[in-house]
């Protein structure tokens, strides 16, 4: 029925209370940008670190993931093969 694919009162609520998170979170962001390129950063610089990030973290889930497996077959956790291969609990 029609009513079914309407949102219930709670989760009409939530929704809008999502809603209003985002915007201050967007708001949040666009002073921070703001503040970045007062200081001399460029969007083509903000970009570039950002895109070094993501390529960071993809190449970092990888590493865990091979960490992951390595550890399965050797019946050991991931943390306990951290010291063999000098890396750090916040790497």
């Amino acid at each position: 029925s029609p009513r079914s694919c309407q949102p219930s009162g709670a989760s009409e609520e939530a929704l809008r209370y999502e809603i209003e998170e985002l915007k201050w979170k967007d708001l949040a962001l666009d002073h921070e940008i703001a503040e970045l390129l007062s200081e001399g950063y460029s969007l083509e610089e903000m970009e570039q670190h950002i895109s070094l990030l993501h390529e960071y973290n993809d190449i970092k889930d990888a590493g865990q993931m091979l960490l992951g497996k390595l550890a399965v077959i050797r019946g050991v956790t991931t943390k306990e093969l951290y010291p063999e291969y000098d890396l750090e609990l916040s790497d």
